[in-house]
């Protein structure tokens, strides 16, 4: 059964909201290097990918997590540029390109996933 036209606006305005906010924690953290390793770049990808799987799965919603990917590249957007006083959040490195590349690869993979509730039919 589909929701209302309300509520599923509802939900995706949510998931974008929840993307924006995965989004700078990891645009922020994905710099994070426990020695040679880049545990905040894996983590990020991790957990960025993990949210869009939760979504997907959770909503059987191709917009919600497109929403929620949008959200997550938006904030990476945002975050990557220089600010109003010429700073710069993500400075051009290897992890920071990887991160700016994995995001809309993420996005596209969980959101272009077959669906499989309709084999079961």
């Amino acid at each position: 059964m589909r929701s209302s036209v309300p509520a599923r606006i509802g939900s995706w305005i949510v998931a974008l909201l929840v993307g924006l906010v995965y989004g700078v924690a990891g645009t922020v953290a994905h710099s994070y290097e426990l020695g040679w390793f880049p545990l905040g770049l894996v983590l990020a990808v991790i957990g960025s990918g993990a949210l869009l799987l939760a979504v997907r799965l959770l909503t059987s919603d191709r917009w919600a997590t497109l929403a929620t990917g949008g959200g997550m590249m938006i904030s990476t957007l945002v975050f990557s540029g220089s600010g109003p006083g010429g700073s710069v959040v993500v400075p051009q490195t290897g992890l920071a390109v990887f991160w700016t590349f994995a995001v809309p690869i993420l996005v596209a993979l969980a959101v272009a996933w077959p669906d499989r509730t309709l084999a079961a039919d």
